[in-house]
């Protein structure tokens, strides 16, 4: 199965783009936003595949001038550059298994600690410096929603966002329960511990997702309303007001 069709994404993009010089395309922002962002993914993977595509026929050039004639220098700019496209062609591989309903979008996180007290305060704290740290490292934005700081150490609850193309294709695999086995810094005694904390994974959701409901699915149940005999005195009692 070839999970990465450039003709058809060229295709795709193609027709989005006419999309944007269409009459009135512009007075939906709604819509106008939602198009914008999927010209940008898709520019985003045509461009890097065709960058991609350029190096790769370059050092196939430069290993056949090496063929016919040996030179220190050249040989090693070929090894560093080869090494270099090689971290790249991965990377881009991943974002090509990337390809769910909801992978391109926006990552909300929350991290709450399991029981243990300090130890699992601190840990789900720990864990919270390792994504912001990762998020930081790969260009992703980060924005801290809630945040709410435990009394010894670390954090009872944190939630945040992490904003970017496959924010949550790349985060959904940390949803779960973290563990973690150490010896205590808090412990004066030295003994190990063991500490758990949950990690909540949710795409961000565009305001005009469709809903759809099968009627198969639905159960609906009819009651009939019963009167007591008190209701019946009560309703009598009204009339005789009136």
């Amino acid at each position: 199965m070839n999970l990465f069709d450039i003709a058809k994404l060229e295709n795709n993009l193609q027709e989005l783009e006419a999309k944007t010089i269409q009459e009135n395309f512009w007075n939906d922002s709604k819509n106008s936003s939602k198009v914008l962002s999927q010209i940008k993914v898709l520019k985003n993977k045509t461009t890097t595949y065709q960058k991609l595509k350029e190096e790769i026929i370059n050092l196939q050039e430069l290993s056949e001038l090496l063929q016919l004639e040996q030179e220190v220098q050249m040989e090693k700019e070929l090894l560093k550059n080869t090494n270099i496209l090689q971290k790249e062609i991965e990377k881009f591989e991943i974002t090509t298994f990337l390809s769910g309903k909801y992978d391109s979008n926006n990552a909300m996180v929350t991290i709450h600690p399991g029981a243990g007290g300090t130890e699992s305060q601190d840990w789900a704290e720990m864990l919270y410096r390792m994504y912001t740290r990762w998020a930081t490292k790969n260009n992703f934005s980060l924005k801290e929603l809630d945040y709410l700081e435990a009394e010894e150490a670390g954090i009872k609850s944190v939630t945040f966002e992490i904003l970017g193309e496959n924010a949550y294709g790349y985060m959904k695999s940390e949803m779960g329960v973290h563990r973690l086995v150490r010896i205590s810094p808090f412990d004066s005694g030295g003994r190990r511990h063991t500490s758990f904390a949950s990690v909540e994974v949710l795409p961000e959701i565009a305001d005009d997702i469709e809903l759809e409901i099968n009627p198969d699915d639905l159960k609906v149940d009819t009651y009939r309303a019963s009167r007591s005999r008190s209701d019946n005195t009560s309703i009598r009692h009204l009339l005789l007001l009136e």
